[in-house]
């Protein structure tokens, strides 16, 4: 499964474009959001898949671009695969997650 990754330079030009038509997902935990966040990332912990995994068709629309981010990368990438294998068309992967995005785009989202 090919899964179409943006750095966080490409991530920032989209956040600044503020698309209704783009849908952005944060699969951390509460307590890594609480540490550092990013609006308007919906934040589906993946610990709590349980609780909205069955609903995800109804929390996100399919049809629509789907950002995913996590803290490197590697937990959104597998909500990425997932999401496609649940019928989403067109979903892409933060390369380097938030840690990246703090690091060369905001520096004052803390990192941890």
């Amino acid at each position: 499964m090919n899964i179409t990754s943006i750095n966080v330079e490409e991530l920032a030009v989209i956040l600044s474009e503020e698309n209704p038509d783009i849908q952005f997902v944060d699969v951390r935990e509460e307590t890594e959001a609480q540490i550092a966040f990013l609006p308007p990332f919906k934040l589906l912990p993946l610990s709590q898949y349980e609780q909205w995994g069955k609903h995800i068709q109804n929390i996100l629309n399919p049809d629509l671009e789907t950002i995913v981010m996590c803290h490197h990368g590697i937990r959104s990438m597998n909500m990425c695969q997932w999401l496609i294998s649940q019928g989403f068309s067109n979903v892409k992967n933060v390369s380097g997650g938030i840690n990246a995005y703090a690091v060369y785009i905001d520096t004052s989202i803390p990192r941890y």
